[in-house]
Parts: C-alpha cells; sequence; structure tokens
C-alpha cells in the first residue's frame, strides 16, 4: 500500500493555506444545518477544524493498522485488495462536487476510506471477534455525514457498500486461518488495543447522541 503517497498528499494540502480557509468557511456555511445531537465542547468552526483535520490525517494510520491486522489473522491475501479499494478511494476517488477543493475534497476521500474499513470491522464483529482495528470511528462517521448532509453522502455510503460486497465474499470468515484467527482472540488484548484508540471525535470536542444511549 503506498501509505507514503497518502501521507504526502494529505500534507500538501494542510501546507495551503488557502485550502485551510476553505475548509473554514465551508464548515462556518454547515454549523446551522447540523443535528442538535452533534455538541461542540468550544469554538464551534475552530473545534470542528480540528476534528475534520485530524479525521482526515487519520486516514493512512488506519489503513496501516488494518493491513497489519489482517496479515496476523492470516487474511492479509484476502483483506488487501479491500485496503487497496480504500487507498484508491483516497488518492484516485470517484466523482466528487466540483465545488469540493482541496481540504474539503481530502474530507470527502477520508469519509470513504473510514467508512469501508467501519463495514469491514462491522463484519469481523457479526463473525465473533474483534474488530480489524480497535478505533471507534462510528461516531466520527456520523459527524461527517452531517457536514456533507444526506444526499451525498448516501451516495458514497452507497460506493462503500458496493465495494464491500464484490471484494469480501461470504466463505471468507469460514477460511481455517480466520477460524485459527478466532480462536487464538484474547479479550484482555483487545482491551488493551481499544484503550489505544479511544474514540477520536470525544477526544477532540466533537460528539454525537445516539439514539438509545446512556
Amino acid at each position: 500500500m503506498n501509505i507514503t503517497g497518502l501521507k504526502s498528499r494529505i500534507a500538501e494540502a494542510m501546507a495551503q493555506p488557502d485550502s485551510i480557509e476553505g475548509m473554514r468557511r465551508w464548515l462556518a456555511s454547515r454549523v446551522p444545518a447540523l443535528h442538535p445531537s452533534i455538541r461542540l465542547e468550544s469554538n464551534e468552526v475552530d473545534t470542528l477544524q480540528s476534528f475534520v483535520q485530524a479525521y482526515i490525517e487519520q486516514v493512512p494510520n488506519v489503513l496501516e493498522a488494518a493491513a497489519a491486522v489482517a496479515k496476523e489473522a492470516q487474511l492479509r491475501e484476502r483483506l488487501l485488495p479491500v485496503l487497496k479499494v480504500a487507498e484508491a478511494f483516497f488518492l484516485q476517488p470517484p466523482g466528487l462536487p466540483a465545488e469540493h477543493k482541496g481540504l474539503i475534497t481530502l474530507l470527502d476521500e477520508a469519509y470513504l476510506a473510514h467508512r469501508l474499513v467501519e463495514e469491514v470491522n462491522d463484519l469481523y464483529v457479526a463473525h465473533g471477534v474483534a474488530p480489524l482495528i480497535p478505533m471507534d470511528i462510528t461516531r466520527a462517521n456520523l459527524i461527517v455525514h452531517q457536514l456533507m448532509g444526506d444526499t451525498f453522502a448516501n451516495q458514497l455510503d452507497a460506493a462503500v457498500e458496493a465495494a464491500v460486497a464484490g471484494l469480501l465474499p461470504d466463505d471468507l470468515f469460514e477460511s481455517e486461518a480466520f477460524k485459527a484467527y478466532q480462536a487464538q482472540q484474547d479479550p484482555a488484548g483487545v482491551r488493551q488495543l481499544w484503550a489505544q484508540w479511544p474514540c477520536m471525535s470525544q477526544q477532540l470536542g466533537v460528539d454525537i447522541e445516539l439514539r438509545g444511549a446512556a
């Protein structure tokens, strides 16, 4: 995977003052439309700016971690194509709105990559093991979905679901390699990993009240 290429593209965008200012203006325009369940702890635009930049910057780390766990589970050959799609979403994205430029484009691409990993995580959990990566990205994805608006975000979600359905065959989780990985899962080790990857949105002063949450 071209992790270096991902990091370079992000660094270039972050170094452009016009790109950062464009993101701030866009975020300011989106604040009034945010769902009331989204809580911002301090200055709204500054908090959202820090949040989306961290969300974008996490993409290379998330994909690198996912590839490492897939290798440990002896599933790298089966899961690498899925992770390569996430990488391609970032380096060569599908058609995006013409008005989305600079960091806003990277946010679109980061959402595709994070949502793809979230879908794979959900499949891991459904088959009785810890997520592919122990990072709580669900709330962060919901917040970005809100920032983008339902119509556009739903289009990106559909692209992710189609990619996962086409690349993860039903027999993946029936393989002997996966069953062996499943049997050696250490609950204490999983909890320790989760502690290293706390909820990104809460860390950055942004949270969302999920229905049914205590």
